[in-house]
């Protein structure tokens, strides 16, 4: 796989200046230079809202810092969660002096590096609260939903948390909408072909040219099935019935995201999203403002996720207050 870089051991560090330097609201922060901000700094008294990841998944994590979502998010290298120093510049930088809200995907080295960053950031005073993403419903069955790993649902915690710590609210309330968003999402993904880190002698997995994988994560975890390539709407009808049979009592109106993880054109996302919007008009519910488009990607990775967030009351107006960053604009 060709790429357009430079030394691979750069490829991240570039990337970032580039990023900023696009946009001038974003800043490096860091002795490492690992974490990114709003170039306006933090709000006093408002609770801070951060995230982090591994590079290889823009906008995901650092592309969502700006008003009404992040505050500031720790960096990565290509698929490998941010270091302990990272995410307590992070956290640093979204001290407002009402407490911060770590807010990310459920893998093991980002939880353990933001567990300790949070344990220092606590002895320094400031006051943490943790929500894991865990929006795949094919990385584990239901009963063992804590378990699951978080893929591209995880922007919609993002949006309810960040519009409600700019009211104002108080950090719990912050934690306990995170929380909640992300126990009403479900995301379920299918990949086409591989992806490649800078610098590897060869691509994440291997899959045929005629043949798709169902359920796949966005590092190339395994899925649920691999068979030949089907029908665009034999796979929505699978993805909508899968998310559908875990759809929480009452629920009504959805927000739907048809995500590309990388190289999937626009003009395929519409095709997924036409029938997933059909399947959801026969299942009674009612769709609030689509989202279509590589908002959580994986290098060039072929395939996209549908997530459904089922709203209620209080989510949806979370959703739809303003917000703006550099991939992400709401009114």
């Amino acid at each position: 796989m060709k790429k357009l870089i430079n030394d691979p051991a750069n490829y991240v560090d570039e990337m970032l200046d580039g990023l900023c330097l696009a946009h001038p609201g974003l800043k490096r922060v860091g002795d490492d230079r690992r974490a990114i901000a709003r170039s306006t700094g933090m709000r006093q008294g408002k609770v801070g809202v951060v995230s982090g990841g591994g590079s290889g998944h823009l906008p995901l994590f650092t592309g969502y810092v700006g008003q009404g979502l992040l505050d500031a998010c720790a960096i990565g290298n290509v698929f490998e969660g941010p270091t302990i120093n990272s995410c307590q510049d992070a956290i640093a930088a979204a001290n407002g002096g009402a407490g911060v809200l770590c807010l990310f995907g459920n893998y093991g080295g980002d939880k353990m590096n933001f567990e300790m960053a949070s344990e220092f950031a606590a002895m320094d005073g400031v006051e943490i609260r943790t929500v894991l993403g865990t929006d795949d419903i094919a990385s584990a069955k239901p009963e063992e939903s804590h378990k699951r790993r978080g893929v591209a649902g995880l922007i919609f915690a993002y949006k309810a948390a960040g519009a409600l710590a700019e009211q104002g609210a108080s950090l719990d309330d912050v934690a306990a909408i995170a929380q909640k968003t992300g126990d009403r999402t479900r995301t379920i993904g299918v990949a086409l072909s591989s992806c490649q880190i800078p610098g590897a002698a060869g691509p994440n997995f291997t899959i045929a040219d005629d043949e798709i994988e169902f359920g796949m994560g966005i590092h190339g975890e395994p899925g649920i099935w691999r068979h030949k390539i089907r029908p665009a709407d034999e796979l929505v009808d699978e993805m909508i019935s899968l998310i559908l049979a875990e759809k929480p009592e009452g629920a009504s109106r959805v927000a739907v995201l048809v995500n590309s993880l990388g190289s999937t054109p626009f003009e395929e996302l519409f095709i997924l999203y036409r029938r997933a919007a059909q399947q959801l008009d026969a299942a009674g519910l009612t769709i609030v403002n689509p989202l279509i488009g590589p908002y959580v990607t994986s290098m060039e990775m072929g395939g996209a996720s549908i997530s459904l967030c089922f709203l209620d009351d209080e989510i949806e107006p979370l959703l739809a207050a303003p917000a703006d960053c550099p991939f992400w604009k709401v009114g």
